[in-house]
């Protein structure tokens, strides 16, 4: 199913409360501000809640369900933005319905549920995304170019340490206290190193194999501003370490905790002729959120960098001497970019690149997302990355959690 040419696609929101959650702190900001798109319809539990974020967005239609929603007749896309137990049900209310759908992930509570509703979309025959950023993200790209170009040599290790506070930790907020019980699926596993994973994949190729260690150290964990505390059996630690397809190795850590925002990450590459280094521009915030300051060095010292990319960075100098678009994507000084991250967006603009009315934080990642499959979901053709991308990264998980459990190497199948 597209569009007509030169209509927005029109979408519609399912899990925008007003006032909190994803929905209005990401997906609306980006959506609204991308020339793309057109938020027709929001949805939540209850109607007044529903018509309470459509009024403060001046969205037309309020839904209380994804079913309604879905149905309506100015709805060509289904966003859903719920809590991970509730994306099955969304999901199958968009696919009854026969409209696209892009999920946030993880897409389902675990591998098996995945698996059914990428199956169920590929039967209906729609576009279907999931909301994986980082796979994405201009700076991702940035650093994926200068591999691919050769800036440090053959690619050897690539190795991840990130802060996945507000999950992991010894306190966490009543909003997120359904989150320690591991059938909801929502977790420092699941939800962080699921996002990370796949920006270190994207970045350097896939997982051929795992081995793993998760810790479990806190049985129970205090529920801020109440005094008590509640069951937990979900992970405060990740530690991952494996060989990626083409021979390098890459190391993934992720530690809990439980201050409101993380505080950083360090992204460090080995290639056989120098060494490449990330973290982000500014703190709080994740690999998947952040612009990223970049910086590289040779053993025959040549140093590039650093560089502060993202899709809201402003223009800086490549190693070439190009340059980087002051909205995001990276050129050669000709417009293009190496890893094709930086092109082919409707509207003139790259495809990684935000508006400035995109407010700054987790709604410009998000906007480079939706803007990198608008073409996808205007032509109803396959999107990337799809609910079987999502499959492969549930897969990877379980694989993880298998290795953790039984000390023994998991293979990953293709």
């Amino acid at each position: 199913m597209g569009r007509r040419l030169g209509r927005p696609i029109r979408v519609g929101v399912v899990g925008a409360s007003p006032g909190r959650g994803w929905g209005t702190a990401a997906h609306l900001p980006a959506l609204l501000n991308l020339e793309e798109y057109a938020v027709t319809a929001v949805a939540t539990t209850r109607p007044d809640t529903a018509r309470r974020t459509a009024a403060e967005f001046g969205i037309p239609h309020a839904f209380a369900g994804a079913g309604e929603l879905a149905a309506h007749p100015e709805v060509d896309v289904v966003a859903v933005v719920v809590k991970a137990p509730d994306h099955g049900e969304a999901v199958r209310a968009a696919l009854a319905s026969g409209k696209h759908v892009v999920c946030e992930w993880p897409l389902g509570v675990d591998v098996d549920e995945a698996e059914k509703l990428a199956a169920a979309a590929a039967d209906a025959g729609v576009v279907h995304a999931v909301v994986l950023q980082g796979v994405h993200s201009p700076a991702a790209g940035f650093v994926a170019d200068l591999l691919s170009e050769g800036r440090i040599g053959r690619l050897e290790s690539i190795t991840l340490v990130a802060a996945g506070d507000s999950l992991g930790g010894a306190r966490i907020a009543p909003e997120l206290a359904w989150s320690t019980d591991p059938a909801a699926g929502t977790n420092l596993l699941t939800v962080m190193a699921g996002h990370f994973l796949a920006v270190v994949e994207g970045i350097a190729g896939p997982f051929t194999e795992v081995t793993a260690t998760l810790g479990y150290r806190r049985p129970r964990v205090e529920v801020i501003g109440t005094g008590e505390t509640v069951p937990n059996a979900v992970p405060d630690h990740v530690a991952v370490h494996g060989p990626l397809e083409g021979g390098a190795i890459g190391a993934v850590i992720v530690h809990g905790g439980d201050a409101a925002s993380p505080d950083g990450f360090h992204l460090k590459i080995s290639g056989s002729e120098g060494t490449l280094t990330a973290a982000p521009a500014r703190p709080g915030v994740y690999p998947h959120w952040a612009d990223w300051t970049v910086a590289y060095a040779t053993s025959a010292g040549v140093h590039g960098g650093p560089f502060t990319v993202g899709a809201h960075a402003d223009g800086d100098t490549r190693p070439d001497g190009g340059t980087r678009s002051a909205h995001g994507g990276i050129s050669n000084g000709d417009g293009g970019g190496g890893s094709g991250r930086g092109s082919g967006a409707g509207g003139g603009q790259a495809a990684g690149s935000v508006p400035r009315g995109v407010p700054a934080g987790p709604a410009v990642n998000v906007a480079a997302f939706y803007r990198r499959i608008a073409p996808a979901l205007a032509e109803g053709r396959p999107a990337h990355p799809s609910f079987h991308t999502a499959v492969r990264l549930h897969r990877l998980l379980a694989a993880i959690e298998n290795a953790a459990r039984t000390g023994v190497r998991q293979i990953i199948a293709p």
